[in-house]
């Protein structure tokens, strides 16, 4: 069992491998994400939100998930269009699963520590797990919270020491 979300890595949505470790002492907002979603505008509020904060060291994380009724079902080219028309800049890893058997590590590492309500299952595309400087995930956000709305979290944690 993995212990500390610094242990995890993960594809780019182009095949190479990055460790998270690559953003210890930053904020990390972890996102499963989906091009065909009714929450898929939320890529503007996070493009918005990681603007705003990259440089006072905030980074999202989107995790393309074809789990959902179908919402992601292109390849990383058809994705990265998608990100293309949303003009997101933030760091996006290739498709993965956010539950069952299948589940990327790091999702199985967010659940564990992060339960959701009635199940630690995601249960939809664009539910939001935010971990602060140290590597410990702090909070879940649903998916129809907004990104405007976690910007009172984004700021706490990254002023803390």
């Amino acid at each position: 069992m993995t212990t500390s979300f610094y242990e995890l890595s993960a594809n780019t949505l182009h095949g190479g491998a990055v460790s998270m470790e690559t953003f210890k002492g930053k904020v990390v907002l972890v996102v499963n994400t989906a091009s065909k979603c009714g929450f898929t505008p939320q890529y503007r509020g996070l493009e918005k939100l990681y603007q705003d904060y990259k440089d006072l060291g905030l980074v999202i994380l989107g995790f393309p998930c074809n789990q959902f009724m179908n919402q992601e079902p292109g390849d990383a080219g058809k994705i990265e269009e998608c990100l293309m028309d949303y003009e997101v800049s933030f760091p996006v890893f290739e498709k993965v699963h956010v539950n069952g058997s299948n589940a990327h590590p790091i999702f199985v590492f967010l659940k564990d520590r992060l339960g959701g309500f009635m199940s630690k299952g995601v249960k939809w595309n664009f539910t939001k797990f935010l971990i602060d400087k140290n590597g410990s995930p702090r909070r879940r956000f649903a998916p129809i919270t907004s990104p405007k709305d976690l910007e009172r979290y984004v700021q706490d944690l990254l002023l803390e020491q």
